[in-house]
């Protein structure tokens, strides 16, 4: 069974749309969205994901969700059977995190004709073996300090390492101020993370705010050899489900 995320109560969160962030940004792609996490991020725009009625972890929204209206538990087969039928060469497996459900997602993987995979990551869980065959992409997202969540759980040294030097692992770090940057290098020094690897986002979760940050972060991006990503998704769709 895989613990999905819903789009309305019952309904789980698997669509199409256009990859709103990273290296793949703008590609028409299927997405499926699975429940719970194992951080808490104060500006998380997905705390439906895991901020359930008598989780007292902080968020910005201080909203806590029904957990039965918010999330559904489906068979492998079931979960194939829909992503299968929105066709499509592109699935983003997100979340929540994802690699907390490594064995199952590697079940409904494995039932899937051929197709590009992407799985999106905090970064502090290392993919089952199973799993780990299936994968074409990963989107690591480690979250730096104004994450909110302490560093010795958001940001395992022996993690972030096995990523660096994993061709297949793309860094995407949420950037909400300039001085964020700081911590950004200090973690691709420690790792040797390749400056072709790291895509730095702004953070928010409306075009206003983002459209304020993306200049002075194409600055940053500029100087340091980074590359520079949008939240495509937002601007489009707003901060909502299912897109």
């Amino acid at each position: 069974m895989l613990t999905l995320a819903t789009t309305s109560p019952g309904e789980p969160e698997i669509f199409h749309s256009l990859q709103g962030e990273g290296p793949s940004i703008g590609k028409p792609s299927t997405f499926v969205r699975l429940s719970r996490c194992n951080l808490a991020c104060l500006w998380c725009d997905t705390a439906y994901t895991w901020r359930f009625t008598g989780d007292n972890r902080p968020h910005r929204d201080g909203l806590a969700f029904d957990r039965r209206a918010n999330q559904v538990a489906l068979g492998e087969t079931e979960v194939a059977a829909r992503i299968a039928a929105l066709g499509g060469s592109r699935l983003v497996v997100t979340g929540g995190e994802p690699l907390l459900q490594g064995a199952a997602l590697a079940r409904m993987l494995a039932l899937l004709p051929p197709m590009h995979v992407e799985v999106e990551t905090n970064g502090t869980v290392a993919p089952a073996p199973a799993l780990d065959a299936l994968v074409d992409q990963f989107n690591v997202s480690p979250k730096l300090r104004h994450s909110g969540n302490p560093a010795d759980l958001a940001l395992p040294p022996e993690r972030l390492a096995a990523w660096a030097a994993e061709p297949r692992a793309w860094f995407k770090f949420v950037i909400a101020a300039p001085e964020d940057l700081d911590e950004v290098l200090a973690l691709q020094q420690a790792h040797a993370i390749p400056a072709g690897r790291i895509f730095l986002m702004p953070e928010g979760r409306d075009s206003a705010t983002l459209r304020a940050r993306l200049p002075w972060l194409a600055d940053i991006c500029s100087k340091n050899e980074f590359n520079l990503t949008d939240r495509l998704h937002i601007h489009l769709y707003g901060d909502t489900r299912g897109t």
